[in-house]
């Protein structure tokens, strides 16, 4: 093995549609160095990176491409800090280790732990003290330490194994869980189909009193699963992005991306147009859809999403635009959005272009 040199090698640049041997060959090497930096055990380093990887490959189609190293570097440092007893001096090890090694700014430090960039200077500081050493210094021990680690053969058919199984597992956890979800909405709807209620033949909730419940807006389906969301209006997913059929039977096959985004689709129904689109690029569940309704308001949106697939959905509208609306919509300027994509902390996670109407 050739000397490891004082900066780290530049990695030659991958296509935007790299598969996971691609990058799991490419960058093994470099992973198992920086585990055996982080956790200073030569025998743990191979077997962090490997953890690491197997998850990556487990959820390698939600991964932004270009922004893949961020990703795997968080499940990196996230793998090595759970669990730990020392976690403190183990994120102050982390840090340095991100910020001599690595050499990643403290902004993109503090974006992959999760914290503040104050709080990750307070840990170099710290860190750099306990070393009892400058960064120069730590630099060349580093060096000497990635020296002395020769990483095996990448164990690809052991990565694809092991991400398959926690992929299988993933869905098979969601399942349960939608299956757990929807059971007590499958005996309300039997027990109405049945007569079930009150002795009287009425429903149990009268108005009033105050058994009502808001429903949420977020749905999960099966893939294929239709959803009648309006007169003579049918939408579904399919797991290789397939969507929606409005009102006729077709369907739109682009897949989704890996950037964050949202499209806005209008399609004549009867009393107006019907909105709907697609959402990509979300790290999890959106928080809301809000959809403008082009005479001053705006209303919440409906959203399908799949299970084991959170980032990308289709959201609607249950109820049509009127015509006159549709035609304020078209004379939206400035920065104004038709639809806004919020993320579970209420941020805006993905607006529609201003200038939809003529893609």
């Amino acid at each position: 093995m050739p000397p490891t040199p004082d900066v780290l090698p530049v990695l030659p640049v991958l296509p935007a549609g790299h598969d996971f041997a691609t990058y799991a060959r490419t960058h093994w090497s470099r992973l198992v160095v920086t585990a055996r930096l982080l956790t200073d055990d030569p025998g743990a380093a191979e077997e962090l990176a490997r953890r690491t990887l197997v998850r990556m490959c487990a959820r390698w189609r939600r991964v932004p491409r270009n922004d893949v190293d961020f990703h795997v570097r968080r499940c990196l440092v996230r793998i090595h800090l759970r669990g730990l007893r020392g976690r403190r001096a183990a994120r102050r090890r982390a840090v340095v280790v991100l910020r001599v090694w690595e050499g990643l700014a403290d902004a993109e430090i503090a974006q992959l732990l999760g914290c503040s960039v104050g709080a990750v200077r307070a840990r170099a500081r710290h860190g750099l003290k306990e070393a009892g050493t400058d960064p120069g210094q730590l630099r060349e021990v580093f060096t000497r330490a990635a020296r002395d680690t020769v990483p095996s053969e990448v164990p690809l058919a052991d990565l694809r194994a092991g991400g398959r199984i926690r992929r299988r597992r993933r869905l098979a956890v969601a399942s349960a869980a939608c299956a757990a979800l929807l059971a007590p909405v499958a005996l309300l709807a039997a027990d109405r189909l049945g007569g079930g209620g009150a002795q009287d033949g009425t429903s149990g909730a009268r108005p009033g009193d105050g058994s009502h419940e808001a429903t949420s807006p977020i749905r999960v389906v099966a893939p294929g699963e239709r959803v009648t969301a309006g007169a003579g209006v049918r939408i579904w997913l399919t797991a290789d992005g397939g969507h929606w059929s409005v009102p006729l039977p077709g369907d739109d096959s682009d897949s989704p991306l890996d950037e964050p985004g949202v499209s806005l689709r209008l399609d004549s129904v009867n009393g107006g147009f019907f909105l709907s689109g697609l959402f990509h690029g979300l790290s999890g569940e959106p928080g809301r859809v809000e959809v403008r309704t082009g005479a001053g308001g705006s209303t919440t949106a409906k959203v399908l999403v799949l299970a084991g697939s959170p980032g990308w959905g289709i959201w609607y509208a249950s109820t049509p635009l009127p015509r006159k609306n549709a035609e304020a919509l078209l004379s939206v300027g400035g920065d104004d959005r038709v639809v806004t994509v919020y993320d579970a902390s209420g941020r805006v996670a993905a607006r529609s272009d201003r200038e939809w109407w003529r893609i």
